[in-house]
C-alpha cells in the first residue's frame, strides 16, 4: 500500500464507525524517549526492518508495526526513510486508537522533517487525531493548512462527522467566532440546532444569519414545531424474542430478553398506577437483520413515540438510522458502545458507555490515589475494553497523572494473560486499573498483588463483575485498596427495589434478574420523560438534573450526553458493599 492508500483506508474505517468515543479533553503528550549510546543498525538492517514493519501494517498487526517503525523515525537513527517511518508509525498508532502516541509521532514528523513530500497526508491525519482528543481548534486549524487541491471532499466529511459530536453551546460559539468563513462548521451547527433538537427561539437570529451567509436550504433549516404532550404514549419494543423457535436451547439463550421485557411490563403497570398511560407494542426482531428490516417496514412503527431495542449491534445501527429518519427517540437497552449514539440526536444508550465508565474511573483514581506515583493500565483486546482504556488514559493524563504502562491482552489465552502481568514495577506504581470481565483475570491480578508487601501494595480498580466471580473468594476482595467500577450496582435494601422485587415475584414467581431490573428502570425513566417533556425530550435532558433510580443509582444525560453519566464506584467494607460515588 502507498501512503494515500493507508490514509484513505483509515478514513474509510473512520466513516464506517464514525470514530471511537474519545474524552472531551486533549491527551497529554508522552515525555521524549531518552537517547541511548547503542550503535545504530546498518542501513541494510534498517531497510529490512522497515519493509517488515510495512508488511505488519498491511496485515493489521498494528502494535508490531508501531514497535518496529517508531525507532526508525527518530533523527538519531539516521534512517534514510525516517519521515516515512514516522508517518506509518502514526498510522499504526491511530489504528490502535492510541491518539497521544499518534500525535507525538506527527509532531516529530512535522518538526524534524518539514520538507516531507507527503506532508498533506500527515496534516489530514493530525486533524483526525486532534478531533479524537476533543481539540477542535487544533483540528480545524490543521485541516485549513491542507492545499485546496488535496483531500478536499475527505476533509469536509471528516469535519462534518466530528463536529456533530460537539454538544456544548459555548464550544460551538467559540468555533463560529474563530472560523467565521467555514461553511462546513456553519452547516454542522445548523444541523445541531434543527435536527439535533437543540433549537430555542433565542437561536433564531443566528440561525437566520447562517442560512443567509452560507446559502443554506431555508426549508431544511426551519425548525419543525415540537410535538405537544399527550395523555397516552405508544412505545415500540423491538427485541429478539425468536418466538418461531420454541426449542429449550433458544428459550434458555433468550431468557435475558424475556426478563428484560418482563421488567418493561412491570414499569408499564407502575406508570399506569401513577396516571401515566403507556402502551407497549412488542415486535420480534429475530436474530438477524433481515427480520428487523421487515419489522421496520411496518407502517404503524412510524407512529410510535419511543422505540426500545434491539440488543445486537448490527440491528442497533439499523434502528438508529430509522429513528433519525422518522425523528423518534430510540433507546438501546444493553449496549456499552458509545459509537452507536455519538452522532445521532435521536439515539440513546440506557447505561453508561464504556468510554464514560473509563472517564469516571480515571477521575475517581485521581482523587483517590493521587498523581505522585504513576498508574498501570491493563485491558482486554475487545472494543468496549479498548474504549474504556482510551478514555481512562486520556482523562488521567489530562488531569496531571501518568500511566507508566498500558498492556492489551486476551483473557482467554493464558500466555497472553500472563505476559500482560509479567515484569510490572508494582513497587513504584500508585494504582492498577484492570479492565477485564474475564473470570481468569481476577485470580491472576489478586495473586500478583498479594505477593507485594501490604505497605507498598498499589490500589486496584476493577470491574464490578468481579464480585460475582466464583473463582474469587469474597475475603480476597474485602480489602481497603480494592475498588469496583460497577454500573449495574443497586442496593437491595432500597425501598424502591424491595417494592419492585415484591411485585415481580407476585407476577413471575421468580426473583428479578439484572435484565428485569434494567427493563423496569429504563421504561420508568424514559416513560416519565415522555410525560414530563413530550416525545422530543432531548433538549430538556441536556439541563435536567440527575434522577435517582428506583432500582439503580440513577440516570443523567446532562450536557447533551446520550449515554447515562451515572457510574457507581463501590468497595467492600466488612463484607458489605459501600457506595463511594
Amino acid at each position: 500500500m502507498n501512503h494515500v492508500s493507508y490514509l484513505l483506508a483509515g478514513f474509510a474505517a473512520f466513516l464506517a464507525l464514525v470514530g471511537p468515543v474519545g474524552a472531551q479533553v486533549p491527551g497529554k503528550p508522552k515525555p521524549p524517549v531518552a537517547a541511548t549510546a547503542t550503535t545504530p543498525p546498518s542501513p541494510a538492517a534498517q531497510d529490512a526492518r522497515y519493509r517488515a514493519a510495512k508488511t505488519q501494517l498491511d496485515q493489521g498487526n498494528y502494535a508490531a508495526a508501531l514497535k518496529d517503525l517508531e525507532p526508525l523515525a527518530q533523527p538519531r537513527a539516521k534512517f534514510t526513510r525516517a519521515a516515512d517511518a514516522a508517518y506509518l508509525a502514526a498510522v499504526a498508532a491511530t489504528r490502535l486508537k492510541d491518539w497521544s502516541e499518534a500525535e507525538q509521532l506527527l509532531n516529530l514528523l512535522r518538526t524534524e522533517y518539514p520538507t516531507y513530500p507527503n506532508l498533506p497526508d500527515a496534516l489530514f491525519l493530525q486533524g483526525q487525531v486532534s478531533f479524537e482528543q476533543g481539540d477542535y481548534d487544533t483540528a480545524l486549524k490543521t485541516l485549513a493548512q491542507l492545499p485546496d487541491t488535496r483531500l478536499t471532499p475527505e476533509r469536509e466529511l471528516m469535519k462534518a462527522a466530528y463536529l456533530a459530536r460537539v454538544t456544548d453551546r459555548s464550544t460551538w460559539q467559540r468555533l463560529l467566532r474563530r472560523y467565521p468563513t467555514d461553511a462546513t462548521l456553519a452547516r454542522a451547527y445548523a444541523d445541531r440546532l434543527v435536527a439535533g433538537g437543540a433549537y430555542t427561539e433565542a437561536d433564531r437570529p443566528q440561525l437566520d444569519e447562517l442560512i443567509a451567509k452560507f446559502n443554506l436550504d431555508r426549508a431544511r433549516y426551519t425548525p419543525a414545531p415540537r410535538a405537544s404532550k399527550k395523555s397516552s404514549y405508544n412505545v415500540g419494543v423491538l427485541l429478539p424474542f425468536e418466538l418461531s423457535d420454541p426449542s429449550w436451547q433458544t428459550q434458555r439463550k433468550n431468557q435475558f430478553v424475556t426478563d428484560l421485557y418482563a421488567g418493561l411490563r412491570l414499569a408499564q403497570d407502575s406508570l399506569q398506577r401513577a396516571g401515566r398511560s403507556i402502551q407497549l407494542f412488542a415486535y420480534d426482531t429475530g436474530a438477524d437483520t433481515l427480520t428487523l428490516k421487515q419489522v421496520l417496514a411496518q407502517p404503524e412503527l412510524a407512529g410510535m413515540d419511543l422505540l426500545i431495542g434491539p440488543v445486537y449491534k448490527s440491528g442497533a445501527r439499523l434502528l438508529a438510522r430509522y429513528a433519525r429518519e422518522h425523528q423518534i427517540v430510540c433507546v438501546n437497552p444493553l449496549s456499552e458502545d458509545g459509537d452507536l449514539v455519538m452522532d445521532n440526536p435521536w439515539h440513546y444508550l440506557y447505561g453508561p458507555s464504556a468510554a464514560t465508565q473509563g472517564r469516571v474511573a480515571a477521575q475517581f483514581a485521581i482523587s483517590t490515589f493521587g498523581t505522585a506515583r504513576p498508574g498501570v493500565l491493563l485491558h482486554e483486546e475487545g472494543k468496549d475494553d479498548t474504549d474504556f482504556a482510551t478514555a481512562y488514559r486520556t482523562t488521567f493524563e489530562a488531569q496531571g497523572g501518568k500511566i507508566a504502562a498500558v498492556r492489551r491482552f486476551n483473557g482467554e489465552a493464558e500466555e497472553s494473560l500472563n505476559a500482560a502481568f509479567a515484569g510490572l514495577d508494582l513497587l513504584n506504581t500508585g494504582h492498577l486499573m484492570v479492565a477485564s470481565e474475564n473470570r481468569r483475570t481476577g485470580p491472576v491480578t489478586l495473586r500478583l498483588l498479594q505477593q507485594q508487601p501490604a505497605a507498598t501494595r498499589p490500589g486496584l480498580l476493577c470491574p464490578g463483575s468481579w464480585l460475582d466471580n466464583p473463582r474469587l473468594e469474597i475475603s480476597q476482595l474485602n480489602i481497603p485498596s480494592v475498588f469496583f467500577v460497577h454500573p449495574k450496582y443497586y442496593d437491595e435494601q432500597r425501598p424502591g427495589f424491595r417494592r419492585f422485587r415484591q411485585l415481580y415475584l407476585q407476577r413471575q414467581r421468580l426473583p428479578p434478574s439484572v435484565y428485569a431490573n434494567q427493563g423496569f428502570e429504563m421504561l420508568l425513566y424514559f416513560g416519565s420523560a415522555l410525560f414530563q417533556y413530550g416525545p422530543a425530550f432531548q433538549p430538556s435532558l441536556v439541563t435536567a438534573p440527575p434522577v435517582a433510580g428506583a432500582v439503580f443509582e440513577g440516570q443523567s444525560y446532562q450536557g447533551g450526553a446520550h449515554d447515562n453519566q451515572v457510574v457507581p464506584i463501590v468497595k467492600l467494607t466488612n463484607l458489605e458493599l459501600q457506595l463511594l460515588r
